[in-house]
């Protein structure tokens, strides 16, 4: 993690955060979840819109390498009045170091001791449990507020493996 920095993204830095994500989704092929949307597909739209919409509200942070060059990011926002963490991505070749950690603590702080929520896959060991790891824990979907509800079950709609798809919070403290 030596010589890693976070900072908001730039406006003109859409397309490096599709590149981590894509990038980072080959651990879900790797795993037998082939995310592979079509880019006019409506989830991906919208998934564009609102990174978009974080990155102009200084919502979307990129942790950078000694050359500027973001190698991992999260978007923020706000989901039934509460934090919310929308996504989390880092390069495969930087994973292991600390990054996601990184980003995760500056989400934490950010929702300034109110709940955090987010939504990610249950069964596979890079997910939820780095989530556990930092404090949050899985909920039942009918203990979600209704615009959460609304988000999983977009994502059970288009994402693989729907049954896994799950929120966690984080209860501030």
């Amino acid at each position: 993690m030596k010589g890693v920095t976070l900072r908001t993204a730039h406006d003109n830095e859409l397309e490096a955060l599709v590149a981590i994500d894509d990038d980072a989704s080959q651990l879900f092929v790797r795993a037998g979840l082939d995310i592979d949307i079509e880019q006019g597909h409506p989830f991906v739209v919208s998934e564009k819109q609102r990174w978009a919409l974080a990155i102009q509200r200084g919502l979307a942070l990129v942790a950078v390498d000694r050359c500027d060059t973001p190698i991992g990011f999260m978007v923020l926002g706000y989901v039934d009045g509460s934090p919310y963490l929308d996504q989390l991505a880092v390069l495969t070749g930087c994973m292991q170091q600390g990054i996601g950690s990184m980003l995760i603590h500056y989400a934490i702080a950010w929702s300034d001791h109110r709940p955090l929520w987010l939504t990610t896959y249950a069964h596979l060991p890079w997910n939820k449990a780095f989530y556990e790891k930092h404090g949050f824990v899985r909920l039942r979907e009918e203990e979600c507020g209704a615009q959460l509800r609304a988000i999983l079950q977009e994502q059970q709609a288009t994402l693989p493996d729907p049954t896994q798809r799950i929120a966690m919070v984080r209860h501030g403290t």
